[in-house]
């Protein structure tokens, strides 16, 4: 049987940014890691996750939770990185 860690390990995602999908989808991480895995790999998927990550982001501040934010941004920022987006 495949562990998270070991589904996590074949995903081309981090633990962070599976995190924020499933925070913004209220998913089960499990779940997000195959949503995740599933939009890098389409068209505008790439696109997709940025804006999932951007979006929680916004969530973030509107909660008034900075530190969040601050931590997600880092996320994104890899992300941007690591996916030229």
């Amino acid at each position: 049987m495949l562990t998270f860690e070991d589904c996590l390990g074949l995903s081309e995602l981090t633990e962070d940014e599976i995190l924020a999908i499933a925070e913004h989808e209220n998913i089960p991480e499990l779940a997000a890691l195959e949503f995740g895995n599933y939009l890098i790999h389409t068209a505008r998927g790439e696109r997709r996750l940025k804006h999932i990550i951007l979006e929680d982001i916004a969530a973030a501040r509107k909660a008034g939770n900075l530190h969040h934010a601050a931590t997600l941004k880092v996320v994104l920022r890899h992300y941007c990185q690591e996916h030229h987006v």
